[in-house]
């Protein structure tokens, strides 16, 4: 799995943060009865998701290893040059 490098992005830290900070504000929320500040925590949780998805987007997700071909492509080549033989 780690060399998969899975999650250790920084738009994954990222976007783990801002969940954290989220749900810690919602958790704190529902001790000391405060229904706006619990959606509130729940917003920023989303909000994180929306972060970590354009990081990633933006280039500082986790990007394609130079070390593996396209498994479908080569999968799909295959096929072609058996069928043609």
């Amino acid at each position: 799995m780690s060399a998969a490098a899975h999650g250790h992005t920084p738009a994954a830290w990222t976007g783990v943060t801002i969940a954290f900070i989220g749900f810690t504000v919602s958790g704190v929320a529902m001790i000391i009865p405060n229904v706006l500040l619990v959606w509130a925590g729940l917003a920023v949780v989303l909000l994180a998701g929306v972060v970590g998805k354009a990081m990633s987007i933006a280039g500082m997700g986790r990007q394609p290893s130079p070390h593996y071909e396209d498994a479908p492509a080569a999968v799909a080549a295959e096929k072609k040059t058996a069928v043609a033989a």
